[in-house]
């Protein structure tokens, strides 16, 4: 199956304590069905110092469902994706304005 969401895609959270935010997916997980968001589900790790860095307390964006993420289209609106074919391409478009992504 076609992945809806993909990498450098600009999405807004549907659901959970970041919900309304936007941000850029850095990277995608289709096995587990999660994406890491720049900015989103952020959570404090803590790293040990080493004699190449310096440890401490560092924030670091966590995974998150794919289902609780929409794109945004061009009126910077959540829009459902869909698929159609452009010739002899196939190719994702926004369900709320037709165009393509």
């Amino acid at each position: 199956m076609a992945a809806k969401l993909r990498k450098g895609d600009d999405v807004v959270v549907l659901a959970g304590k970041d919900k309304g935010k936007k941000g850029t997916i850095s990277s995608v997980d289709p096995k587990s069905g999660k994406a890491i968001v720049d900015g989103i589900n952020m959570a404090i790790r803590h790293q040990k110092q080493t004699q190449a860095t310096q440890g401490g307390r560092t924030p670091q964006a966590m995974p998150i469902e794919l289902s609780n993420l929409a794109i945004v289209d061009k009126n910077g609106k959540a829009t459902r994706v869909g698929f159609r074919m452009d010739g002899d391409k196939k190719v994702r478009f926004a369900k709320t304005t037709g165009d393509a992504i």
